[in-house]
């Protein structure tokens, strides 16, 4: 059987932490930053976890993680 190829476009965007949940930047920090306030783009900084429904989805795109 062939290896299987990882979705790269996942590969960029989560990371998988020691105890295999999955980190993930926060959206909406991209542009129209002038209309957002300094805490809520100071809070968008922060990384963010995957939730429990969609783990199990990411991870079939990133089998070698």
């Amino acid at each position: 059987m062939p290896k299987m190829k990882t979705h790269r476009g996942a590969a960029k965007r989560f990371k998988i932490t020691g105890s295999g949940k999955i980190k993930k930047a926060k959206a909406y920090k991209s542009h129209i930053l002038e209309k957002k306030s300094a805490k809520r783009k100071r809070n968008l900084r922060k990384s963010d976890l995957v939730s429990a429904a969609e783990t199990k989805r990411i991870k079939l795109l990133l089998p070698y993680a």
